[in-house]
């Protein structure tokens, strides 16, 4: 009888735990939602963790997200949008905001964009042709404000640092809401323009906002990546960032990022792909590092600028290594034997390795390799 108890205790636990498994098949979970009223208790919030990614082109939760605009947002929204009942339903059974553990800004103003397109095609709102981008920002503002006012747990924030996805309005209002974000675990910054010195003190901020941050991505392409965004005097993650991912990001202007490494006492994976340059006076930072370089996954691709150096960085961070992508390109003095030997020598735990171009020189290597998810 008491196991039968505790198995009947356990049931909600072990039956979201199993639910879990299919949170990314929202068909399934609609389906789960109709069981009983505990499996729809424990699927709606993995249907609704991450609203704006769903792929099923259905916009329908924006129009239900806005139902709990109040006040002057709802007023001003509808100096624009001519919104009927039907658009701002009526009472829900869920506070579907309050599930929300992943936004991506850019991600949302697709929503937004989609949703709005949906709404004329459909005639059930009418938008003055020049009054749409003020109206994709008030809808946009509107939902993160709805969702910030939720005190939501969010668990990533990914931040596309572009003009054309308002992300000046987004940083602000996010700064304006400290709590918001002070507990991330996992931190993406995308940044598509070169930036001012105003946005890169507002992304600053938001670094030294968060107080667990776990997992920090970094990418930007085509122009140097400031180093300040790393090397700050207010580093709350010192003791709880452990994995770094550099994507296709310009280490050109980065001359003391072993500074940043030094302070981090955590640290247990770095991630640097198609970032570029590769170069000597890049990799000697990571020579003379006191403490260990764990470097996890490296990809290189021909704008990687790699020398001789590289085997330099196998030699100290190898150990570690358990993604490995390279295609030489244009020779920069290093040859594939030396590369394939290095690789043999020191990368021990490699879990998938992709050699372009290496036929003749592959056929030497003495073991399998398998493809890994490293993200």
């Amino acid at each position: 009888m008491s196991n039968s108890k505790m198995s009947s205790g356990d049931l909600p636990e072990l039956t979201y735990e199993v639910l879990k498994y299919f949170q990314d098949d929202f068909t399934t979970l609609h389906s789960c939602i109709l069981v009983n009223r505990l499996w729809c208790r424990l699927a709606i919030p993995l249907l609704w963790k991450n609203p704006f990614l769903i792929s099923t082109k259905n916009y329908n939760f924006i129009r239900i997200y806005l139902r709990n605009l109040k006040g002057d947002l709802k007023i001003k929204l509808n100096e624009y949008v001519k919104i009927d009942d039907i658009i701002f339903p009526s009472n829900t059974l869920f506070n579907y905001p309050s599930f929300i553990k992943y936004l991506n800004t850019r991600k949302m103003f697709s929503s937004v964009f989609e949703w709005l397109n949906v709404l004329k095609l459909k005639n059930r709102s009418f938008i003055h042709y020049f009054n749409v981008p003020k109206v994709e920002k008030l809808v946009l503002m509107s939902l993160l404000q709805i969702i910030i006012e939720n005190e939501v747990k969010l668990h990533t924030l990914d931040i596309e640092v572009a003009f054309k996805f308002h992300y000046s309005d987004i940083v602000e209002l996010i700064l304006k809401n400290p709590n918001f974000i002070h507990n991330i675990k996992n931190l993406k910054l995308y940044f598509v323009n070169n930036i001012s010195n105003l946005t890169k003190n507002r992304i600053l901020q938001i670094i030294n906002l968060h107080q667990n941050l776990k997992k920090i991505y970094l990418s930007c392409d085509k122009f140097p990546i400031d180093q300040e965004l790393l090397l700050t005097e207010n580093y709350n993650c010192s003791n709880t960032l452990n994995t770094i991912i550099f994507y296709s990001v310009n280490f050109n202007s980065m001359d003391n990022l072993y500074i940043v490494f030094e302070q981090l006492n955590v640290l247990e994976s770095v991630h640097i792909i198609y970032c570029y340059p590769l170069n000597t006076s890049f990799i000697q930072q990571i020579i003379y590092l006191v403490k260990p370089f764990k470097l996890k996954s490296l990809f290189i691709d021909k704008s990687s600028q790699i020398d001789k150096s590289l085997l330099l960085l196998l030699q100290k961070s190898g150990g570690y290594l358990e993604n490995f992508k390279c295609d030489l390109g244009i020779d920069y003095g290093l040859s594939k034997q030396e590369l394939l030997e290095s690789i043999i020598k020191y990368c021990k735990n490699i879990k998938f390795l992709d050699l372009y171009d290496f036929e003749n020189e592959i056929i030497h290597l003495p073991y399998e390799k398998t493809v890994c998810d490293f993200c």
